[in-house]
C-alpha cells in the first residue's frame, strides 16, 4: 500500500482509476523474493495468528535475513499491509470494471450497498491483518493509499448529498477494523453487516 496524505481537496480531484493500488514495479528477483515472503508470512499469519508471529519467524521460513526483512517492509505492519494489496486490487477491480451492483450500470444506493457488503466481506477475511496496518501508528490508516480509493469511490455514489466527502469519512469510520473488531464479540456479523447497510442508505 502506498503512503499518500488524503486531504479533501486532493481526494476529490484525482479520478479514481488512478488512486487503485498497483503492484510496485521491481526487478525480477526481488519480485521472486516478495512473494517468497509474503507466502511465509501468509502461512505463518494462518497457522499461529498475526500477533504470534515476529518478523524473526518470517525471516527464517523465508529464508532470508532480518535486515532485509526490515529493509524491504519496515516492520510487522508494512509486511500485513503488502499481503493486503492482492486483496485490495481485486475488489478495486470489481468497483471499476465489474458487474452491477458493485460494478457501473446500477443506481448508485444499490452501488454503495454492494461496497458496503463487499468490503466487509474483504475485511472480515483478513481482519487481523488490517487491523494491524490501519493502527500501526496514529492516522496509520488514513495515510495508506487504498483509503483514498475507498473514500473517493463512496464519495463519487454520494455526489447529491449535502457533503459527500465529510459523509464518504463518515461512512468508512463505521468500517474502521478497530470498530469492527470490537463490535463483533457483541453484535456478530449478521447484525453489523445489515446495520452499515442500513447506515448507507440513509445518508443517500
Amino acid at each position: 500500500m502506498a503512503s499518500n496524505s488524503i486531504g479533501p481537496q486532493s481526494a476529490s480531484a484525482t479520478p479514481l482509476e488512478l488512486l487503485r493500488t498497483l503492484p510496485a514495479k521491481e526487478r525480477a528477483d526481488a519480485a521472486r523474493n516478495r512473494v517468497v515472503v509474503l507466502d511465509a508470512a501468509a502461512r505463518l499469519f494462518a497457522e499461529h495468528g498475526v500477533e504470534a508471529v515476529s518478523m524473526d519467524q518470517v525471516a527464517a521460513a523465508a529464508g532470508v535475513g532480518k535486515g532485509t526483512l526490515f529493509r524491504r517492509f519496515g516492520d510487522k505492519s508494512g509486511l500485513a499491509a503488502a499481503l493486503l494489496d492482492t486483496r485490495e486490487c481485486v475488489l478495486q477491480e470489481a468497483i471499476l470494471r465489474g458487474p452491477p451492483p458493485l460494478g457501473p450500470g446500477a443506481p448508485a444506493d444499490a452501488r454503495l450497498a454492494a461496497f458496503i457488503d463487499a468490503y466487509l466481506d474483504y475485511l472480515l477475511e483478513h481482519l487481523a491483518l488490517v487491523r494491524m496496518s490501519e493502527t500501526a501508528t496514529t492516522g496509520a490508516r488514513y495515510r495508506i493509499g487504498a483509503y483514498r480509493f475507498w473514500h473517493r469511490h463512496t464519495a463519487i455514489l454520494l455526489n447529491t448529498t449535502p457533503d459527500p466527502e465529510h459523509t464518504a469519512h463518515a461512512l468508512l469510520a463505521a468500517l474502521a477494523a478497530e470498530h469492527i473488531a470490537a463490535l463483533l464479540p457483541e453484535l456478530g456479523e449478521q447484525r453489523i453487516r445489515a446495520g452499515l447497510i442500513r447506515l448507507a442508505r440513509s445518508t443517500m
